[in-house]
C-alpha cells in the first residue's frame, strides 16, 4: 500500500491549493509510483496492488468486537450522553459533499425525493439496474408508500432537521431550555465547490434549523484535476476533469490554515486558523462523523448508547470507536471490511479499494460510517502530523488519490463495537436502495410533532409547498 507516512507540513502553513504542499504530496506519491510502473496502462492494470493493504495474507476475521444493546440505551449511558450534548460538548461532522452519481441528481444533500424522482422514474432506473423491469406497484409495496406522499424536503433538509429535532426533545426530557441546548452544539458541514453556495443559503434561509449560527462551521472539500506523466514526472492535467480526492482528503484540509470558515451576519465567509479549529476540538467530549445519506438517522439522530460508551470507552484512552455492521447480502454495498491483523496484533478497518480485488458481496462486517472520535483533539492532532494513506484511483486515463477517513484507525487507538443484533446496513447508496429511503423518509414524516417542528424551525408552512 502506497502511504504518506511522511507528510511533511512545515509548521502550521501547508496549503490546499494547487501549489500548496498536499498537490505536492500528491506529486510525489505519484512520481514514486511511476518509478514501479512507467505507463499510465501499468498504473491502471496494477491499481489492485498499489492500493493493496500490506498485511491481505494475514487477515483474519475481528475478535474482541464488544456488543451494545440494540435497542434501548442503558439509563446511565443515556444520562451521560445527554449531558455530553446538552453540555454543548458533542461535535458533529456532516458529510454533505457527496454526489449521487449512480442517480444522476448532483448533490445528494439537494435530493428532493418527492421533487426529483417520479414513480416512473425510479422503475425505469431501477428496471435498468436490474436487468428486469421493476413494477411501480412493487416500488410502492415495498416502500409502503409513493414518493408524492412525503414531504417537499430534501435529503439534507431531513438530516439537519431531525438532528435539531432530536436534541429539542431531549432538553424538553432533561428540563433544560431546548433552544438553549440547540445554540450550544458546535458541527462542521462539508460541503463541495459546485453546491457550497446552494447549501449554504438554504442554511440560512432554514434559520440555520435552530443552531447558532456562530456554532454552524463549513468547510469546501477541494476537488483535484486529474494527474498525469510527461518525461517520466507527475503533473496536474488542467484539462481533466475535477474530482473530489475521497473522504480522507476533508479530514487532512481540516488540518489547514483558512479551510473552515463561519458565516457572519451579513453572510460573509469568516475563515479560521488551523488552531482556532483545534481548540474548538480541545474543548469536545466526542465527535461523530455522519453521512448524508444514512436511513437510520432520519427517525433517530441520536444513538445514546454508542454516545455513552465512546465517553467511557475515551476515558481508557480510546480515540476512535468505530461500528461494524452486517453487509446486505441482496445489496451488497462497498466501504470498510473490519479484520484481525495478527501483524499489527489489532482490529483493523481496511477500505475496499486496499483489499486487492474482493467484492462487495465477499466482505460481511462494514463500518457503519457512524464514527465516534473521543477527545477528538488526539485524532485531529495525528493526522495533522501524520498525514493518512494515500492510495490511488485511474478514470479516465488520469491518476487520482482517495485517502480514507477511516485509516485514522492506524493512528490512534481504536475500538471497534457492534449491537446485539447486528443489523444490514441502511443506506441510499443506490437506486436500488430507493423504496428503502422513501420508507425511512415517511416514517419520519410521521414522527409525533416532527411536522410542526419542520414549520417551526424553518418558518414555512410543509402544506403549502405540498401542494406547489
Amino acid at each position: 500500500m502506497v502511504r504518506s507516512s511522511s507528510f511533511m507540513h512545515h509548521g502550521d502553513n501547508y496549503l490546499f491549493g494547487e501549489n500548496g504542499q498536499y498537490t505536492d504530496l500528491c506529486l510525489k506519491i505519484a512520481d514514486d509510483i511511476f518509478s514501479s510502473y512507467p505507463s499510465m496502462a501499468l498504473i491502471g492494470k496494477n491499481e489492485d496492488r498499489i492500493n493493496a493493504y500490506s498485511h491481505m495474507d494475514y487477515l483474519k476475521e475481528p475478535r474482541n468486537i464488544s456488543v451494545l444493546c440494540q435497542e434501548k440505551a442503558l439509563p446511565i449511558r443515556k444520562i451521560r450522553a445527554a449531558r455530553c450534548i446538552l453540555s454543548g460538548r458533542l461535535f458533529t461532522e456532516h458529510a454533505a459533499a457527496g454526489e449521487a452519481t449512480r442517480l444522476g441528481l448532483g448533490t445528494k444533500y439537494l435530493i428532493n425525493l418527492k421533487n426529483s424522482l417520479s414513480l416512473s422514474r425510479i422503475s425505469e432506473l431501477m428496471s435498468k439496474d436490474q436487468g428486469n423491469h421493476v413494477p411501480e406497484k412493487e416500488i410502492v409495496e415495498k416502500a409502503g408508500c409513493a414518493p408524492g406522499d412525503l414531504f417537499p424536503l430534501s435529503l439534507g433538509t431531513r438530516h439537519m432537521l431531525q438532528f435539531s429535532f432530536d436534541i429539542y426533545n431531549l432538553a424538553k426530557e432533561f428540563n433544560m431550555d431546548p433552544v438553549k441546548a440547540l445554540a450550544k452544539q458546535k458541527m462542521l458541514i462539508i460541503l463541495n465547490e459546485a453546491s457550497a453556495d446552494t447549501i449554504i443559503q438554504e442554511m440560512i434561509e432554514n434559520r440555520f434549523f435552530g443552531f447558532a449560527r456562530e456554532n454552524v462551521m463549513f468547510m469546501i472539500q477541494k476537488a483535484y484535476h486529474g494527474i498525469r506523466f510527461h518525461n517520466g514526472k507527475a503533473f496536474f492535467d488542467h484539462t481533466s476533469p475535477k474530482r473530489l480526492h475521497n473522504h480522507g482528503s476533508l479530514v487532512i484540509q481540516q488540518t489547514a490554515h483558512d479551510q473552515i470558515f463561519t458565516m457572519d451576519w451579513h453572510e460573509k465567509r469568516v475563515f479560521l486558523k488551523n488552531y482556532e479549529y483545534g481548540n474548538c476540538l480541545e474543548s469536545m467530549d466526542d465527535k461523530i462523523t455522519y453521512n448524508i445519506e444514512d436511513l437510520e438517522f432520519l427517525t433517530g439522530a441520536i444513538d445514546y448508547e454508542a454516545l455513552g460508551f465512546a465517553l467511557e470507552r475515551g476515558e481508557h484512552g480510546v480515540g476512535m470507536l468505530m461500528e461494524i455492521v452486517r453487509n446486505d447480502p441482496e445489496n451488497p454495498q462497498k466501504g470498510g471490511m473490519a479484520a484481525y491483523d495478527p501483524r499489527l496484533e489489532k482490529n483493523v478497518m481496511i477500505e475496499g479499494f486496499q483489499l486487492m480485488g474482493i467484492r462487495n458481496h465477499q466482505i460481511t462486517f462494514l463500518n457503519k460510517n457512524f464514527n465516534h472520535y473521543p477527545r477528538p483533539y488526539q485524532s485531529w492532532a495525528a493526522v495533522k502530523e501524520s498525514g493518512l494513506n494515500m492510495p490511488i484511483a485511474v478514470k479516465g486515463g488520469y491518476v487520482y488519490f482517495q485517502p480514507v477517513q477511516g485509516d485514522i484507525n492506524f493512528l490512534v487507538n481504536t475500538e471497534f463495537y457492534r449491537r446485539e443484533n447486528i443489523k444490514s446496513i441502511r443506506a441510499w447508496k443506490s437506486i436500488a436502495n430507493t423504496p428503502l429511503a422513501i420508507g425511512h423518509m415517511r416514517m419520519q414524516d410521521q414522527q409525533d410533532g416532527f411536522p410542526d417542528y419542520a414549520e417551526w424551525i424553518m418558518g414555512r408552512r410543509l402544506a403549502e409547498e405540498q401542494t406547489m
